[in-house]
C-alpha cells in the first residue's frame, strides 16, 4: 500500500491497522502525547527496514498521553522504528515552506531498532574487506583496531 492511495481515499483506510517502518525525523511531546514525524520505509516480513528501499513519504505517529510518553532523547532523530498502528486521518501541515498532507496514525506498538553493536575494521591481510569487530575478554573493544592492528593474542 502506498501513501498516494491513502491520500486519494483516506476514508477507506480509517481504522485499519498498518505495519510501518520509519526513520525518525522529528520526535515531539504535545498535548495529545508523544508525536513522531518519520520517513516511511518499507519493511520485510520480520518488520526490519529494507535497506536501499524507496522512501514513501512522511507520516505522523501519535502515542496517547494516557499510555505514557515516548522520550524524545530515546526516540531521537535518525533512529529506526517499526510500528503497528491504526490510521486516523490526513492532517495538513508544512514541510519547510511546502504544504504537505501527513497521514496520521495512532501507535498500538512500537519497536525501536538498536544501533548495531558491532563495527567493521580492516584486517591487515585483507585490506579491502571489513571484518567484524574484535572484543577483549571483558566484552570491550580492543583499542586502535581500525587500521589493521592485529589483536594482542
Amino acid at each position: 500500500m502506498s501513501f498516494d492511495r491513502l491520500r486519494d481515499a483516506p476514508d477507506e483506510y480509517k481504522g485499519k491497522l498498518f505495519i510501518l517502518g520509519g526513520l525518525i525525523v522529528n520526535p515531539r511531546l504535545t498535548e495529545q502525547g508523544s508525536q513522531i514525524e518519520a520517513l516511511c520505509v518499507p519493511v520485510d516480513s520480520y518488520g526490519s527496514l529494507k535497506e536501499g528501499a524507496r522512501i514513501q513519504g512522511r507520516f505522523l505517529a501519535i502515542y496517547q498521553k494516557a499510555k505514557g510518553l515516548l522520550e524524545p532523547v530515546v526516540y531521537k532523530k535518525g533512529n529506526d522504528i517499526t510500528l503497528a498502528d491504526e490510521f486516523v486521518e490526513l492532517r495538513k501541515g508544512k514541510l519547510d515552506e511546502m504544504d504537505y498532507d501527513y497521514p496520521v496514525f495512532e501507535i498500538r506498538q512500537i519497536y525501536l531498532w538498536e544501533e548495531p553493536a558491532y563495527y567493521y575494521y580492516y584486517y591487515p591481510y585483507y585490506p579491502f574487506f571489513p571484518h567484524p569487530f574484535m572484543y577483549d575478554r571483558w566484552g570491550g573493544p580492543y583499542p586502535d583496531q581500525s587500521w589493521g592492528v592485529p589483536p594482542p593474542w
